[in-house]
């Protein structure tokens, strides 16, 4: 991050790690966002504040601090990012592993809460776009009576190429997902909105299907 003067960690394996195959070494570190470099704490916290379990699963605010980490904006803009103890709310939410490293899960605004339970839009995304044929996927949220927010996966596909919603939730379930985390609803789109940056412009696509 920009705040971060840029890096706050480094995916690198752990001495003990040293006779670990390429394969465990893919899965346990270089999937991951790595461990903070020396000098740079990292927490991951709950809604309670709390430091979250590093189980490899639950996720959690993701807040930084170090000497060249930023510790306010210009003219004290954003002070909802900075604790009274030093730390910088990054925005993201984060999973920490039993081996001590850690990985980005989504962007706070861009995780969708379904019957009390996160869907990581992020996570999503990228499994829609190993599809053959795919050539973006952004996944929102949606609102739904029943259960407060439903993902919905807007989709652009390279000429030619056909997909219908069976197909999306078959893959999906076929890499992990759980049934209840599958989109109700696919939308085929021409492009992706960006903002100026080149990111997803996910307010965009909301303000579009979201009514609907």
């Amino acid at each position: 991050m920009t705040e971060t003067s840029p890096l706050a960690s480094v995916t690198w394996p752990k001495q003990y790690m040293r006779d670990w195959s390429e394969e465990e070494l893919t899965r346990a570190v270089r999937t991951q966002a790595g461990l903070p470099l020396p000098a740079i704490q990292i927490s991951i916290r709950g809604p309670d504040g709390a430091e979250t379990p590093r189980d490899g699963k639950t996720m959690g605010d993701l807040l930084v601090r170090g000497p060249w980490v930023v510790d306010g904006y210009f003219k004290g803009e954003g002070a909802e990012q900075f604790t009274e103890d030093g730390w910088f709310r990054t925005g993201d939410v984060a999973i920490a592993s039993p081996e001590g490293y850690f990985v980005i899960g989504d962007r706070t605004k861009d995780l969708i809460k379904s019957g009390g339970e996160w869907i990581s839009s992020v996570d999503m995304e990228r499994t829609i776009m190993a599809l053959p044929g795919v050539e973006e996927a952004a996944v929102i949220a949606i609102p739904d009576d029943k259960w407060l927010e439903r993902p919905l996966a807007c989709i652009v596909l390279r000429g030619g190429q056909q997909l219908d919603l069976a197909r999306v939730r078959e893959h999906l379930r076929a890499h992990g997902f759980a049934s209840w985390q599958l989109p109700d609803r696919i939308e085929i789109i021409d492009a992706v909105p960006k903002t100026s940056v080149g990111k997803f412009d996910k307010k965009a696509l909301r303000a579009r299907f979201a009514a609907r």
